[in-house]
């Protein structure tokens, strides 16, 4: 069996961690080609249960402070390395695409079926990236669950983030990990 380009970008496939990422990021015109590509799921009913949400140059370094307010609310005693972290988590990588779940109400397509749309579009950017030759990693973290922060990022009641994706160019080669065997993994099933 011989592997295609799209296998072999398939098996090339890594996160680069965030801290890893730096400018350039994509431009306009690469980001809408990227997007293109991560719309392109598996989306039961049509629904399109997502949309995007680009953070970029001073909106990184201000959600950043936004986290440092929300973290002392939660936690009066963080100390200032979790403080810090938190100010840092948006400040590396140039581009931030905010994978929001649109959750739909619908009597035949379950806001789990939703929601797995959504998490392939994460994956599905990650790959867009990768194939435009930048690096990207999926993160989420406790602010993509906590309802002051998305109330602050303008979500919703019937949204939900699903991943920030981070994109930039790697600083340095990220190398391979081992990753599981399927034959490990697969089972029959024997009625």
């Amino acid at each position: 069996m011989t592997d295609t380009p799209l296998l072999q970008a398939l098996d090339q496939r890594r996160s680069v961690p965030s801290r890893q990422l730096g400018e350039p990021g994509p431009d306009e015109a690469t980001l809408l080609r990227m997007l293109q590509s991560a719309v392109r799921v598996p989306d039961h009913g049509k629904l399109v249960p997502f949309r995007f949400l680009r953070l970029q140059g001073p909106a990184r370094q201000a959600l950043g402070e936004f986290l440092v307010q929300r973290t002392r609310e939660r936690d009066p005693a963080a100390g200032e390395t979790v403080i810090e972290k938190d100010r840092q988590r948006f400040s590396h990588a140039p581009l931030i695409i905010t994978v929001i779940a649109q959750l739909q109400p619908d009597a035949k397509i379950p806001v789990q079926e939703q929601l797995l749309t959504a998490g392939c579009v994460c994956f599905a950017l990650l790959q867009a990236a990768q194939a435009h030759g930048f690096g990207a990693q999926w993160l989420t973290a406790w602010m993509a669950y906590d309802t002051e922060v998305a109330r602050h990022l303008g979500l919703v009641d019937n949204e939900r983030i699903v991943g920030f994706i981070h994109i930039g160019t790697p600083r340095l080669r990220i190398p391979e990990r081992d990753r599981p065997d399927p034959a490990q993994l697969l089972q029959d099933w024997q009625p």
